[in-house]
């Protein structure tokens, strides 16, 4: 099937997808993720592929570890060819660190991306966005909170501005400087939940490029990657169409 793609793309196809994913109601604890591994894999893929060849990487996570995500979009970036990202369903997180990228990101017309915004690991919580760390301190006053979360906070701002860095990098050639500047701040400042779903029309109002529409070669590909069941599956449907024929009525002659 990736090879039908590369076909009809007419470029080398990567996926990273991850198919054993549990997302909490925030999007923070992951079983699955963008992982070490999974950037030697990828980068060692972009390695591999000619410099004239275009790269479709084709991306189905709930997010990861920040810096697995950064170096595979750095080295997806610097590729010479066209680079298109492909997200039938969705690229959360550091999956959307990736898709940015891209010279093109195309989507399915419900699929989403996601902030950026760091999370720092917590061992009561899990993890805690960055974000709220900062807005806590601020509103409570350094005075009023304790060392360890001063700490917290000092770690939560670099975070952010690392990310919002990293950002400006990736797309200030596409949009310009400025502009750049503002969706790094929108994308990991916190503004929204780390699981807001950033849809097509959504991700067009932000100034990122997005073409809606992929290949239905792709959509057969995910198929194949079925989601590790623990019950009885709770959606069930007939896939293929069909319909009731009907019986071919008698003409008749009045005379």
């Amino acid at each position: 099937m990736i090879r039908k793609i590369e076909n009809a793309t007419k470029s080398k196809v990567i996926t990273l997808i991850h198919r054993q994913e549990r997302i909490s109601l925030f999007g923070i604890p992951f079983y699955r993720y963008i992982d070490i591994e999974d950037c030697e894999q990828v980068l060692r893929a972009i390695r591999m592929t000619p410099p004239d060849r275009p790269i479709t990487l084709i991306i189905h996570t709930p997010g990861g570890l920040v810096l697995a995500a950064t170096q595979i979009a750095l080295a997806l970036k610097g590729h010479p060819a066209k680079k298109t990202v492909i997200v039938p369903h969705y690229a959360m997180s550091g999956g959307t660190l990736i898709a940015l990228a891209a010279d093109e990101i195309c989507m399915d017309p419900y699929a989403v991306l996601g902030p950026v915004d760091p999370q720092l690991s917590d061992p009561k919580a899990g993890a805690i966005p960055a974000a709220s760390i900062v807005r806590t301190i601020k509103s409570k006053g350094v005075d009023k909170v304790d060392d360890e979360t001063l700490i917290k906070g000092d770690v939560a701002e670099k975070a952010i501005k690392q990310l919002e860095d990293l950002i400006v990098e990736l797309m200030s050639d596409k949009l310009g400087l400025e502009k750049a500047r503002e969706l790094a701040k929108t994308l990991a400042s916190g503004k929204w939940t780390h699981d807001y779903p950033l849809t097509p029309s959504k991700l067009k109002e932000l100034g990122i490029p997005v073409k809606v529409g992929i290949p239905s070669e792709v959509y057969l590909l995910m198929d194949l990657y079925p989601q590790a069941a623990q019950t009885k599956p709770s959606v069930e449907y007939i896939p293929s169409p069909y319909y009731t024929p009907r019986r071919p009525q008698r003409q008749e002659t009045l005379l």
